[in-house]
């Protein structure tokens, strides 16, 4: 996949581009069933899978504040797109001024002059442009002066549990519900956060006994505080463990921290990025009498948790 993060980079339209346009946080199987209508269509007239992001996402222009975390984060959303079979990412950067462009300017001098649209691939809800003015009765409106088609896709639907529409708005609310076994039915894979490990409060290993990673989380959408079965993605390989997110009360300091212990591993791996893939939730945060106390639950988290591994 070749990603364009400049449209003057673009010399001259792509043969036959099939397009898709999107946000796609998260990259859940409701846009993964998008870029397999592409990549058909694109099979279909010999041409060009195409797929178009912007990048921040719009709603961090426009509102500037209140606006959701992401549940993926640019670079992980690349590598979920590299493996869509997408031959063009496009990513556009956004501005106030390219908010203000026309739908009538965004289709006419950007798709068709400047990619060479042959084909749009779009949601049922789709809109975009100024003010939202273009949706699919806009696209169909000028198609056949234009010359290219329009492939609406239905909606997918999570079949684990209630038959509920996927989208990012529904996998947030479940994240932020701690429902991350749940989350993997709507995303196709479980709910992964990133960050670098940082020194912590030194207290893991030596009053613990559990010495744990501490994740520096950026803008991201974290789980709901709790205790979780995840999987560790590092430099050494992939690892079990248990995460605990939260403010630890049973210490009384009030500090919000991602911490991860990682089941039989004596590694250094401060200042090193890692992935941690949340499996299940095993409880909620809750304050111990005594430290003695919370070691022997975390000691039951540990076992759970490896059941659940295993």
């Amino acid at each position: 996949m070749k990603i364009i993060n400049n449209i003057d980079d673009i010399t001259e339209p792509y043969k036959n581009a099939v397009i898709t346009i999107g946000n796609f946080d998260g990259v859940h199987k409701g846009h993964l069933a998008l870029f397999k209508q592409v990549r058909l269509q694109a099979e279909k007239v010999k041409g060009t899978a195409v797929a178009i992001t912007f990048e921040p996402h719009p709603m961090r222009v426009l509102k500037k504040e209140g606006y959701p975390p992401h549940i993926t984060r640019y670079d992980q959303k690349i590598e979920l797109l590299s493996r869509a079979d997408i031959d063009i990412l496009i990513c556009i950067p956004f501005t106030v001024e390219f908010s203000l462009i026309t739908a009538q300017s965004f289709v006419e001098d950007l798709l068709l002059k400047k990619i060479g649209m042959k084909a749009i691939v779009v949601g049922n809800d789709y809109s975009f442009g100024k003010n939202r003015e273009g949706n699919i009765d806009f696209l169909k409106n000028i198609s056949a002066g234009f010359g290219f088609e329009i492939i609406v896709v239905d909606w997918e639907y999570n079949d684990a549990g209630e038959h509920e529409r996927i989208s990012s708005t529904k996998i947030r609310e479940i994240v932020l519900q701690g429902r991350v076994a749940e989350a993997k039915s709507m995303l196709g894979r479980y709910y992964q956060i990133r960050g670098k490990v940082v020194s912590g409060r030194n207290r893991g290993g030596k009053l613990l006994g559990f010495p744990t990673a501490n994740i520096r989380l950026h803008d991201e959408l974290c789980p709901k505080t709790g205790v979780y079965a995840v999987t560790v993605e590092c430099l050494t390989g992939n690892h079990i463990g248990v995460a605990n997110i939260g403010y630890s009360p049973t210490f009384d300091d009030h500090i919000f921290t991602v911490e991860v212990h990682i089941l039989d591993f004596n590694e250094n791996i401060y200042g090193q990025r890692i992935r941690v893939n949340f499996i299940d939730r095993l409880r909620s945060e809750k304050k111990f009498e005594s430290i003695s106390e919370l070691s022997n639950q975390i000691r039951k988290d540990i076992e759970k948790a490896r059941k659940i591994l295993a």
